[in-house]
């Protein structure tokens, strides 16, 4: 039988990755697989609890969740509004990734990445992981996961603070759909954002 070498391993480098080289098929597969990962993960956390992802994605009735989640994502649009004003813009520099994400996506596509990441997100980190770890925990794993910000300390504490605020909606009205809209509404505008800025 033939022993595997693991010191090869030691030759292994890890370079950083040049966004002049990513093509955008390739960017969307990683998104879309990346996504796709994070629900089956959420889904599968779910289970574990004894939950299930219907159960969590239970419509609510009425309109105060809605209200929550949009108020939620204005305050957070016009706090990032304000910080851009006066932060230099190589703070928030995530490495040229939404830019390229975003600037030249038709509008509908640019609606149907923002559901994607903020049902697939908020599935596994408000379902599953606050349920398990609460919203200051889930929230100090959600800007680690956020790796492209990581560089930048206040990048780190605004994705930090916009998760423990969708944690908050999420229990003060008890559903899902509250984070879910709010993550939603902030992805959306600010793709929106990009595209026509970029456009102009």
């Amino acid at each position: 039988m033939k022993k595997y070498d693991f010191k090869k391993w030691k030759q292994v480098k890890f370079q950083k990755v040049d966004m002049s080289n990513l093509d955008d098929r390739t960017l969307l597969l990683n998104v879309y697989l990346t996504q796709a990962l994070t629900l089956l993960l959420g889904v599968v956390l779910l289970w574990i609890q004894g939950r299930t992802v219907w159960g969590v994605l239970a419509l609510p009735s009425g309109w105060t969740p809605w209200l929550w989640g949009a108020g939620l994502a204005v305050v957070v649009l016009v706090a990032d509004g304000v910080l851009s004003r006066f932060v230099p813009e190589d703070v928030t520099d995530d490495g040229g990734i939404n830019d390229m994400l975003f600037r030249t996506r038709p509008v509908w596509h640019i609606i149907l990445l923002s559901f994607l990441v903020s049902v697939c997100e908020e599935v596994l980190f408000r379902g599953a992981v606050q349920h398990w770890m609460g919203p200051y925990w889930t929230s100090i794993l959600f800007a680690v996961v956020h790796v492209r910000y990581l560089k930048h300390w206040l990048m780190t504490g605004i994705v930090f603070s916009i998760s423990y605020g969708l944690g908050y909606v999420a229990v003060r009205t008890g559903t899902l759909w509250t984070p879910i809209a709010a993550h939603f509404i902030i992805d959306l505008v600010m793709g929106l954002i990009i595209r026509y800025r970029r456009a102009e």
